[in-house]
């Protein structure tokens, strides 16, 4: 059975009628609120505001940000807030551009940046939150100022697709089929996330767990040495941001270890570990590849009897002092001082090389977790979305159709 064929056995013959939000929703914009009034970390509703962004990773999200107000408050201002089961969305600047929607789960208020939809009981907030997923709100937004911004009225008139009006029973029976489905997927994918996640972590434990014990040496073992003596730290070469490629040969490290461009020339050879020493600083990195270095990064320039992947691992299980030197300021900045009073151990190539052929297989196995937990995500929300959008192709209106 075809997933469109699901979908027509679902609604059963019934019409599916598009109607405005207005006719279905109370579209409300948020209040000025005071500045007085915010910033509280408990109260009685939780207060959202666009300028709330919550960003992990590249996903960003409304969020209250511990941010709440009093009913007092909201009395006092002479403001409803919100019930349970409203969405909201950005309405003006550029945060409309980010597409983002939350459901709320509790009473709560927001700003007058920020608007809302309340559903009225002919469809369920739930159902009106996936359709809300497929519209983009940039293409509500009014952009012909100079800051983008979504009127109420337009709002009102946007067309959602209701199931069977006329028998409001069946519509909110449909309506909870596709919730209970999407609900589903939703679900299967932050089981998959949280296994994958606890995998990942249990990995780098494992990994920290056998560089500490492999990397723990008596004096009489080895001789220890301030890193400065026996590695030779340069620093890179800037390049500036026209000379930056999008494709190329060589990857560009400035101040992170995602690569700020490329460049059709390297000026590090491969086999090479590097510190980075403002921004991200304190990030270590190792390339088995030719890349360049910009001046915000440390080159680790190794004699023949120090293995580059064996000072590698080194400096990881020293990560926390290194970071402890970086300088807090408008930008984090390691000295190079600091890195070169570390004190590494110098065992033989020998030994450096068993070391080193252990730790790599487990943080082999670390990384091929880290890189496939992204991509696993990406491809159960892509499959997420694909149902969803199967699932929420009614047929078009005459006036849609046109």
């Amino acid at each position: 059975m075809s997933d469109i064929s699901y979908l027509e056995k679902l609604l059963d013959g019934a019409e599916v009628e598009w109607l405005p939000l207005g006719e279905v929703t109370e579209v409300r914009s948020g209040w000025g609120f005071p500045h007085a009034y915010q910033g509280q970390v408990e109260g009685s509703y939780p207060f959202y505001k666009v300028s709330d962004m919550n960003i992990v990773g590249n996903e960003t999200t409304m969020v209250s940000a511990n941010n709440y107000v009093d009913d007092a408050v909201v009395k006092k201002l002479g403001v409803s807030p919100a019930p349970a089961g409203t969405i909201i969305f950005p309405k003006i600047g550029a945060a409309v551009a980010t597409n983002k929607k939350r459901l709320l789960s509790l009473p709560s208020a927001y700003d007058n940046n920020v608007m809302g939809l309340i559903p009225s009981e002919k469809i369920i907030s739930r159902f009106l939150f996936y359709w809300m997923q497929t519209v983009n709100l940039s293409t509500l937004a009014n952009d012909s100022g100079a800051v983008p911004s979504i009127r109420k009225s337009v709002m009102q008139s946007h067309l959602v697709p209701i199931p069977s009006p006329e028998n409001p029973k069946k519509s909110l029976a449909i309506q909870a089929e596709i919730v209970r489905i999407l609900d589903a997927f939703t679900s299967l994918t932050a089981e998959l996330t949280a296994e994958l996640t606890a995998e990942l972590t249990a990995r780098k434990k494992q990994y920290n767990h056998y560089r500490d014990q492999l990397l723990t040496f008596s004096d009489d073992d080895v001789e220890w040495k301030p890193l400065g003596e026996v590695v030779d730290l340069k620093r890179g070469k800037r390049l500036v941001k026209s000379q930056l490629e999008e494709v190329g040969n060589y990857a560009v490290f400035q101040n992170s270890m995602t690569p700020l461009g490329y460049y059709h020339e390297s000026n590090v050879k491969s086999d090479t570990t590097f510190i980075i020493c403002a921004g991200a600083a304190g990030e270590i990195g190792y390339s088995n590849v030719e890349f360049w270095a910009a001046d915000d990064v440390y080159i680790c320039l190794n004699p023949d009897d120090i293995l580059s992947k064996f000072l590698y691992h080194c400096l990881l299980n020293q990560q926390n002092k290194v970071l402890a030197q970086v300088r807090r300021a408008s930008i984090p900045r390691l000295p190079k001082i600091a890195v070169e009073k570390l004190i590494i151990p110098i065992p033989s190539p020998e030994e450096q090389a068993r070391i080193v052929s252990i730790l790599d297989k487990f943080d082999a196995l670390t990384n091929s977790i880290s890189e496939g937990l992204p991509r696993e995500i990406e491809l159960r929300n892509k499959q997420y979305e694909y149902y969803r959008d199967l699932l929420l192709n009614f047929p078009k209106s005459m006036e849609e159709a046109a």
